[in-house]
């Protein structure tokens, strides 16, 4: 368990330094590479989802061959050496402080009143066009996006590293990654994306229950309304286009009070999404650090959680 404490302290201190190279970038790229090659054979639907399908086994696939071929030769060069590569892999998955930066970005743009400038550190993390939001609007695309990573980003990455170390991690990863890069119900992923949306909802089904679990959890040690969480997750879960992402939302709106949810623009088009939460206050700046603060309680109360089980 020491590379997993090692790898989830780095990231917890440092974050993803920009001058080392991200292994999700990479992966990201064989993605684009492979969708290019695979669609030179697409004849109609069909032949879509088939490639579709057979995308996902690949770059899942290959991410965990070659992450535990890694980890596997490092260990048989010296079991510390090994210790040493696992840990500073698991800390390349995780994305507590990543995500913490990104969010404060947006943050301190609109503390200095600079609109222009928070729509665009927010077009960094989110897929929603950006460009015609108000404040109030980019504090709730904000505050969605960290609830939301605190499952994709934190716990999921987490319980999985857990299971099986850094090669399951980033097989997890991959998943995420193929979902957020073709994953959409558009013309042109419907059928090719179909495998790695579906692929990535069955991965998160569990954590990102276990997160609105742990929101809650850290909800009541940070003195947040976490008895309004339990109601909220209770009722407004479904209220999301993901079987997944509507529990951290909840869990967030009902611990800070707030509604999330709503109308967004996606590739030019208009999607409406059902309201989560109640509205009992309005949202502000001070929101977006309220569920910082609740990413990183979940992500102890997690991290301690799976440590007693599968220690």
């Amino acid at each position: 368990m020491i590379h997993i404490l090692i790898g989830y302290v780095a990231d917890l201190l440092f974050g993803d330094p920009y001058f080392i190279p991200h292994p999700i970038c990479l992966i990201g790229k064989c993605i684009s590479k492979t969708e290019a090659f695979l669609r030179k054979f697409v004849k109609n639907s069909e032949d879509e989802k088939r490639l579709g399908i057979f995308l996902t086994m690949v770059i899942v696939g290959a991410t965990y061959g070659i992450t535990f071929s890694i980890v596997f030769l490092a260990k048989y060069i010296n079991i510390y050496l090994g210790y040493a590569v696992e840990g500073f892999l698991i800390f390349q998955i995780l994305a507590s402080k990543s995500l913490d930066k990104e969010s404060r970005k947006v943050l301190n743009a609109l503390e200095k009143n600079d609109i222009l400038e928070a729509r665009k550190y927010l077009s960094y993390i989110v897929g929603r066009e950006t460009s015609h939001l108000n404040e109030k609007e980019i504090i709730r695309a904000t505050v969605e996006t960290v609830a939301e990573n605190a499952s994709d980003g934190v716990i999921a990455p987490l319980f999985y590293i857990f299971i099986g170390g850094a090669p399951l991690g980033m097989a997890y990863k991959a998943a995420n990654t193929l979902d957020s890069m073709v994953g959409y119900k558009n013309e042109k992923y419907i059928h090719f994306g179909w495998a790695s949306a579906k692929f990535d909802d069955l991965l998160n089904y569990i954590p990102a229950r276990l997160t609105a679990i742990f929101m809650i959890i850290g909800s009541f040690y940070l003195f947040y309304d976490y008895k309004s969480a339990i109601k909220i997750v209770r009722r407004d879960h479904k209220n999301h286009k993901s079987p997944n992402c509507g529990y951290p939302e909840a869990a967030t709106a009902g611990a800070l009070n707030i509604q999330l949810g709503g109308t967004n623009t996606y590739f030019g088009q208009e999607i409406y999404k059902p309201t989560i939460g109640d509205e009992i206050y309005s949202l502000e700046e001070e929101h977006i650090k309220k569920s910082i603060k609740i990413m990183y309680a979940s992500s102890v109360v997690g991290f301690l959680v799976f440590y007693f089980m599968f220690a």
